[in-house]
């Protein structure tokens, strides 16, 4: 009887450990929530360290290179006070087509924070064309040590509806594998293949 609880001990001590280390192997690097307790409205709350300073991961958000590197194929940076940042997925497309994507730089704090407000175009779904003087894209960087930044994003103003509750999924899906890409980018050093 003694053998065999000291078996089962084993084996359970064992399971616990295994389980622990396949938790931490894989580990979700970008963590993402919803808050809704603001009446009426969402906010899509987006964050991950990455172990680079804090002037590899600004760069990265404020240049064509960064971009170029981390999120899309082609990109058209002009970083300041009401500037844009022109993206698009598709390598086959040019900026400035009805694909792009143009983001405008209402505000920043040099490598402490940036506002960005989307101009929804006709690829959006139609309910965010409504709502576009509404939504906004915070993103707070912080040092945690000399090669650890914490990077925050907040993408605010989506209503609390049924419709903006399924394109929520879709958000969390596409940032968390943007910012998936920016963290490969940034600790390896080579470009995202699109």
């Amino acid at each position: 009887m003694k053998n065999i609880i000291c078996a089962v001990n084993f084996l359970l001590l064992w399971g616990i450990s295994y389980s622990q280390n396949r938790t931490i192997n894989s580990e979700k690097r970008v963590i993402s929530r919803v808050d809704s307790t603001y009446i009426n409205e969402l906010a899509l709350i987006q964050e991950f360290k990455v172990n680079v300073s804090l002037d590899s991961v600004w760069n990265a958000f404020t240049t064509q290179k960064g971009w170029e590197s981390a999120f899309v194929p082609i990109a058209e940076v002009n970083f300041k006070i009401n500037g844009t940042i022109k993206t698009n997925y598709n390598k086959k497309a040019t900026i400035n087509d009805p694909t792009t994507i143009v983001l405008h730089v209402l505000n920043y704090v040099p490598k402490r924070l940036i506002t960005l407000q989307a101009e929804i175009s006709s690829h959006f779904p139609k309910i965010m064309k409504k709502d576009e003087k509404d939504l906004y894209n915070i993103i707070y960087f912080e040092e945690i040590e000399r090669t650890v930044t914490k990077v925050v994003s907040y993408g605010i103003g989506y209503k609390n509806n049924p419709e903006y509750n399924k394109l929520m999924a879709f958000f969390i899906q596409g940032n968390e594998m943007s910012y998936q890409n920016l963290i490969s980018y940034l600790e390896t050093g080579k470009p995202v293949k699109h």
